[in-house]
């Protein structure tokens, strides 16, 4: 190898400037080359909701909004975060725009350990954005979570808090 070459660790390890907004706040950090957004979440701003499952992108437990698209923060590096607006789980919760969709979570059992309910929230809050006053059948709502496991409810309940919310909010805008 040439002397002049980078050395190929250096050049990994080397942190980078990212600006991104995050939870409605703008935010600065300096990222490592290859830490993942859920690490960065999790380790830099202390926002626990984003669970590391897997760290392969299947279970969903790290799913978060980018750019108003649910992603899997497992799977994006930090670094790529650059420019975006990222939205957890508990920026969801803080704005209060998934208030209802909580509410629809405890009132019909659809969590038990919690540790899918992030993911999931997350998840059920891109697909009830989309249909924006459509009610989704329980069939697109199953499509929508398909990419979420939960080891505990058997997903019947989560369906349920997803449609009852749904419902709620397409009432909503009807009476508006």
């Amino acid at each position: 190898m040439p002397s002049d070459a980078p050395d190929r660790d250096t050049a990994v390890a080397r942190e980078h400037a990212v600006s991104f907004t995050l939870n409605g706040e703008r935010v600065r950090c300096q990222v490592p080359a290859r830490t993942h957004l859920g690490d960065l979440l999790r380790g830099t701003f202390g926002l626990t909701g984003v669970h590391l499952g897997c760290e392969h992108g299947v279970c969903g437990a790290c799913t978060v909004l980018v750019d108003g698209r649910a992603v899997r923060a497992c799977l994006m590096l930090g670094v790529q975060a650059e420019g975006a607006t990222i939205e957890t789980v508990e920026g969801l919760s803080e704005s209060g725009r998934i208030r209802d969709l909580q509410d629809a979570f405890h009132a019909r059992n659809a969590l038990q350990c919690g540790y899918c309910t992030p993911g999931m929230l997350v998840t059920a809050a891109e697909l009830l954005a989309e249909c924006a006053g459509e009610i989704p059948s329980r069939e697109a709502i199953r499509a929508a979570i398909s990419g979420n496991y939960c080891r505990c409810t058997g997903y019947h309940a989560i369906v349920d808090a997803i449609a009852t919310t749904a419902e709620a909010r397409a009432a909503r805008e009807t009476a508006e």
